[in-house]
């Protein structure tokens, strides 16, 4: 299929779509994609949208090589590396309003029903650090740096980075790099367990379409089921789960995908998934 360039609130926040596919890419090269509070607010209205829009699969990325430098803060499109808080256009209202529409844009990557798959290469810090964690999975370069450089700034975790960390961390490791704000490659992010895999630059493109192709191939009622089990697992008891297993089964066997895997396995052919 033919990649289409679709509608977005805002001109450095690029939305394309291909099949099942659906790329957002930051673009703001100048700043190596630091993050007005205009492109926050688009980010997060993407997103949004994004969940109703058939998708099976996100790639969340950046161009000019980098991915994202965190929020700029300059007013002026001055490369920013780290620290949210309120960038230009962003809320008129005090601090706190700002953090609060920031929240609302890690939650909506977060707990978008369709997967997302960051592909980093180049500058991941601070506030940047914590869109690549908001997704499923990371893929990046062998070139690329990360770090929670938040301290460096005078200023603690934000951007969802204080949970997203321990998420992907065992604590010490996460404070290290929290109260350190120590910058890490990607082999090295990829041997703390960081992210998913690390490739040389010139294939990142190529793994990261097997492993979205894989994903948009897969059927999707389940998989956006399976999504939120993962998620949910560790704030829920074992009983809490079954029972979560149980529903999302009961939704599962109902539908057209589950039929069709069954009869693909029956005549020794891929499945062809529907999402009904």
């Amino acid at each position: 299929m033919t990649s289409v360039t679709l509608a977005s609130p805002h001109p450095n926040v690029v939305v394309e779509r291909d099949g099942h596919v659906v790329t957002v890419t930051l673009d703001r090269p100048e700043s190596k994609n630091g993050c007005t509070g205009d492109m926050w607010v688009a980010l997060g209205a993407v997103f949004q949208d994004i969940r109703f829009s058939g998708a099976r699969a996100v790639v969340l990325t950046g161009a000019g090589g980098e991915f994202c430098s965190g929020a700029d803060l300059s007013g002026a499109g001055a490369p920013a590396e780290g620290e949210a808080g309120s960038g230009s256009g962003g809320p008129s209202g005090s601090m706190l309003d700002s953090m609060r529409v920031l929240a609302d844009v890690v939650l909506s990557i977060h707990t978008c029903p369709v997967p997302v798959v960051a592909k980093v290469d180049g500058l991941c810090v601070g506030a940047g650090l914590g869109l690549a964690l908001a997704g499923d999975l990371t893929w990046c370069s062998d070139r690329s740096r990360f770090s929670a450089i938040f301290a460096k700034r005078g200023l603690s975790l934000d951007f969802g980075t204080s949970w997203l960390l321990r998420q992907r961390l065992p604590v010490h490791k996460a404070k290290e790099l929290a109260l350190t704000a120590k910058i890490v490659s990607g082999p090295e992010a990829f041997a703390l367990g960081l992210v998913n895999a690390v490739v040389p630059a010139d294939e990142l493109d190529a793994a990261v379409a097997e492993v979205v192709a894989t994903i948009a191939g897969g059927p999707p009622i389940a998989l956006q089921s399976t999504k939120r089990e993962l998620d949910n697992a560790a704030a829920s008891s074992l009983a809490h789960a079954l029972e979560a297993e149980a529903l999302a089964q009961s939704v599962n066997v109902q539908t057209e995908d589950m039929r069709e895997a069954l009869l693909a396995w029956f005549e020794r052919r891929p499945a062809e998934f529907k999402g009904r």
